[in-house]
């Protein structure tokens, strides 16, 4: 049976409750969009793999409930992710306020080498728009981010999203696959070698029990 992925990363959804965070995850893994989504109680996850620079990554993403900085069970989940999502709802400049304060919990909480992408989501929404591009832009800028605004709705910039923080995570940890690689190798060829020494010893034994006879 062929393998089906050569490396797992975690991923994490943030952001306040209702920024459609699940309608991204929906849209990204199974290409669904359910408008009338009943809000996510506790967490949730779904799995998706993509083949990056021949590599199969298959991501794990976390959808959280939008409160989950009053929550105590959030930390092991900062702890574990390598790659997260800052969602912030378009139509709404409160979610875009918020986004401070869920970088501050990364800092605080996930690791050192976990990356970041700013996400603007429901850009369909023009007529209630309340947060300019400009300024999504300027405050991935600010801590150094990606940034991408979203549609679940029309599935505008959904597939790069997901895809760019997976290259991102990818690379942070592209050093310790290699040396993980390297060290797998040295497995094979040391079991390899030892496999040939027991075929030579095998051989040498046959022969001294021919002199023998």
């Amino acid at each position: 049976m062929a393998k089906q992925y050569d490396v797992l990363f975690r991923l994490l959804l943030l952001g306040d409750s209702g920024v459609g965070k699940t309608c991204l995850l929906c849209r990204f893994t199974d290409n669904e969009f359910h408008p009338s989504h009943i809000s996510t109680i506790g967490v949730d996850f779904k799995m998706k793999t993509l083949l990056i620079d021949g590599v199969k990554v298959r991501i794990q993403i976390w959808d959280t409930a939008g409160q989950e900085r009053y929550q105590t069970i959030t930390k092991q989940y900062y702890r574990r992710a390598q790659g997260i999502f800052l969602v912030y709802d378009i139509t709404s400049e409160r979610s875009f306020q918020h986004i401070m304060k869920w970088a501050s919990d990364v800092d605080e909480y996930a690791p050192e080498k976990v990356q970041k992408i700013l996400v603007g989501n429901k850009s369909d929404e023009v007529d209630k728009r309340q947060v300019a591009t400009e300024q999504g832009v300027k405050l991935a800028k600010a801590y150094g981010m990606d940034f991408f605004e979203t549609s679940a709705f029309t599935n505008h910039n959904i597939t790069e999203t997901f895809t760019r923080l997976a290259e991102q995570v990818l690379a942070a940890n592209k050093k310790d696959l290699d040396l993980l690689r390297m060290s797998m190798n040295d497995e094979l060829d040391l079991a390899a070698l030892e496999e040939e020494e027991g075929l030579c010893d095998g051989a040498a034994s046959d022969q001294r029990k021919g002199c023998w006879c």
